[in-house]
């Protein structure tokens, strides 16, 4: 009934060393697909998918990006957002540019535009680490944000300073611009956050996954082993920045319309590390548990008092969130480093012996 690993013998490495290699997960995977492209659908209304589901999404890819660079490889990073920016910009001139090809090629591709910024910025983590190659990124960050302002090119000249989504249609249907139902942007993330969770897993589980928790773990017995530092740093840089850049153009075309220099600010780039703490270092489940705790927790404190005939103002709102989640940042630094993703994984060893006691 529950996590019975007894009787499911591997034969082979291939199916060893399998992304889930359990049954029971297989099955659970099943279902939350299910509940993902059926159930949600069916039930939610358009305020769930356009202000829940869908930036929910977006800021879980994001969290697996900066989860690969810091979870995985070790290598601290400030700039998420920026990167997140680069993709917005390179989608929205693709898309000016070409208007004939398909926007989700160009959302997929812009990644490449965001991953070679990254890659630049990563060379310095070949000769420095921790704090100091946080301050790097930190630089990045607002010379990233003073392009976006400055190089009116960017943004085709445009006197407010923004870019907008560009309508467009996917097999005859508007999957951006207004006419774009939230179903439909809905459907389009979920398929990409899914296909590129996929990708992501599969880079964690194979060569390249464990070269980068090498380095993670120790970097000196890695290069001693025959790991080239360089290329392993650079490629957790690269592959990062890809996931943030994708992130990116999906938050223009899907979920904003149009945004400003500022949507890709330094608070961006804390918001994503905050999902990635709560959720967990080193974990694409605790992506998804961080990026929906952080996005949901507004929402729940705003309308949950309503069922008990309080409210509460929006800007008391924020305040309260910031001090939930200051607290628990602070709270699973020191009780639980790994997150709610280390507690999913407790929960999964207790009913591998319920009934037994635990």
């Amino acid at each position: 009934m529950f996590y019975r690993e007894v009787g499911q013998f591997k034969s082979t490495y291939a199916a060893d060393m399998a992304i889930f290699p359990i049954r029971q997960d297989r099955i659970g995977i099943a279902v939350l697909l299910a509940v993902a492209v059926v159930v949600i659908p069916l039930l939610a209304n358009d305020f769930v998918l356009a202000s829940i589901m869908i930036p929910g999404l977006i800021f879980t890819l994001a969290a697996i990006g900066l989860n690969i660079l810091t979870g995985y490889a070790g290598q601290i990073s400030l700039g998420t957002g920026a990167f997140m920016g680069v993709g917005a910009y390179a989608a929205f001139k693709l898309a000016g540019a070409f208007p004939e090809v398909n926007v989700l090629v160009w959302i997929l591709l812009s990644g490449f535009f965001s991953a070679a910024v990254g890659v630049v910025f990563g060379l310095p983590s070949l000769r420095i680490k921790g704090l100091y190659l946080a301050v790097t990124t930190l630089a990045a960050q607002f010379f990233l944000e003073w392009c976006f302002i400055r190089i009116g090119w960017l943004t085709d000249y445009s006197s407010s300073g923004a870019i907008e989504a560009a309508r467009r249609s996917f097999l005859g249907v508007s999957i951006t611009g207004p006419e774009a139902t939230p179903l439909a942007r809905y459907f389009a993330v979920l398929g990409m956050v899914v296909f590129l969770t996929f990708i992501a897993s599969n880079l964690v589980h194979g060569r390249i996954g464990r070269t980068w928790m090498m380095v993670r773990d120790m970097d000196i017995a890695a290069e001693l082993m025959g790991v080239k530092l360089l290329p392993a740093k650079l490629s957790a840089f690269a592959v990062s920045s890809y996931f943030a850049g994708v992130a990116g153009a999906m938050m223009v075309f899907f979920w904003l319309g149009a945004a400003e220099p500022s949507a890709f600010g330094i608070s961006l780039s804390f918001q994503v590390l905050f999902m990635v703490i709560i959720g967990g270092l080193g974990s694409m489940i605790g992506s998804y548990f961080g990026a929906a705790f952080i996005w949901a927790l507004p929402v729940v404190i705003k309308f949950a008092p309503g069922l008990f005939g309080f409210e509460i103002q929006s800007a008391t709102v924020e305040h309260v969130n910031s001090m939930i989640v200051g607290a628990l940042i602070i709270f699973f630094l020191i009780v639980e480093p790994h997150g709610l993703a280390r507690l999913w994984g407790v929960t999964k060893q207790k009913l591998r012996v319920w009934p037994f006691p635990w």
